[in-house]
């Protein structure tokens, strides 16, 4: 069974950007919302899986690839593949639907 959970609105997140959201749900992580392209919306557990750095509030984006700034390993925000390394282990990423200015994971 799936579930769609708001995560925020789309005006939170700037394109180009990303934010870390703490959601209201039990058993549900920070999560990093990334905006690419203005229209297109990914999200990520927010939490690099090589250390405990957050995505959201220290990552830097560029394109589809977050780099953690702790040490410079990078993953793909479409799909959670390690990119760089020192990360080997791929982020939990969650399909995302777009709906009346708000974005949604199905969880």
């Amino acid at each position: 069974m799936s579930d769609l959970i708001r995560v925020c609105s789309t005006d939170d997140v700037d394109d180009g950007d990303v934010i870390q959201v703490i959601p209201d749900v039990e058993g549900l992580p920070s999560l990093a919302v990334y905006r690419v392209n203005d229209t297109e919306y990914y999200v990520s557990d927010d939490t690099c899986t090589h250390g405990a750095a957050s995505l959201g509030e220290e990552g830097y984006l560029e394109g589809y690839i977050i780099e953690c700034t702790w040490h410079e390993g990078k993953f793909d925000i479409r799909d959670g593949s390690v990119v760089a390394m020192p990360c080997e282990i791929p982020l939990k990423v969650y399909p995302v639907t777009v709906k009346d200015g708000d974005v949604y994971i199905t969880v």
